[in-house]
């Protein structure tokens, strides 16, 4: 006798919209569960907010909501990808705590490689209490790249050279007293895992972490269950630890182009 076939349906965003011109998905966990915190989603330099929803599925399960947003020049949002690059990251976090109507939610940021890199260097005007950096890329290996004419993506490249020259990962690094978390594939072909080495070396809390995984590729670690599951205890972890957050930012409010189901 045959087993009946089960069919597993993945997942929606809770709803999609348009916030500032960034498109975005937000993710919620089950009403049942009591939200823990959030975490901001940042891709890649070329890549968009539908290569991550994977990630956003483990985090609503395990009790913490999320948004992934295009980064502009990139998907669905508007614009070129320009000065406002931190400040967007910061417009996303005032979402998400929105959203779950608590402003004062401890937020991570998880990004991998040019959003590694958003990732620390946006924290502190995101009020953020906790980074995950996959792979990050460096602000001047980002300006190479842009001046090579490499990135497949729209980009005001006078403006966004400009924030990026005056961007120091390092220092950002140590002026950061929050718990990192920087995963880094040895095999790495575009970031050298030695950047993410170095930058371990200005870690500023104590409970900050590296973990370099042997081998693998630039995006192999994104897509790991098994590290994404690390980064999820790791963030989970930090939030559960995060003192409250002072002086919260007014929630930013989605425009009428939010709809469920997009």
């Amino acid at each position: 006798m045959r087993r009946p076939v089960r069919t597993v349906s993945a997942p929606l965003p809770a709803q999609t919209g348009v916030c500032e011109g960034l498109a975005y998905s937000l993710w919620l966990p089950a009403p049942e569960k009591v939200t823990l915190g959030g975490v901001v989603v940042l891709h890649g330099a070329g890549s968009c907010k539908e290569s991550h929803h994977d990630y956003a599925r483990a985090l609503i399960v395990a009790g913490l909501a999320a948004v992934t947003f295009d980064q502009r020049g990139h998907g669905e949002s508007e614009g070129e990808l320009d000065g406002r690059l931190l400040a967007d990251v910061a417009t996303m976090a005032s979402l998400l705590r929105s959203a779950c109507e608590r402003p004062e939610l401890p937020i991570a940021l998880r990004g991998s490689s040019m959003g590694g890199c958003l990732a620390i260097l946006a924290a502190p005007l995101a009020g953020a209490s906790a980074v995950v950096a996959i792979c990050p890329a460096s602000p001047e290996g980002l300006r190479r790249g842009l001046q090579s004419g490499r990135f497949q993506f729209e980009a005001d490249a006078s403006a966004l050279d400009a924030v990026l020259a005056d961007c120091n990962l390092h220092s950002a690094m140590q002026e950061l007293k929050l718990p990192v978390l920087l995963m880094h594939a040895s095999g790495d072909e575009q970031v050298p895992v030695e950047h993410s080495q170095q930058l371990a070396k200005h870690f500023a809390s104590d409970k900050s972490r590296l973990i370099v995984v042997p081998g693998g590729h630039h995006r192999s670690i994104q897509h790991d269950p098994e590290l994404q599951a690390a980064s999820v205890k790791f963030i989970l972890a930090a939030l559960a630890e995060a003192p409250p957050r002072a002086g919260p930012q007014g929630p930013q409010t989605a425009s009428d182009e939010s709809h469920t189901g997009r």
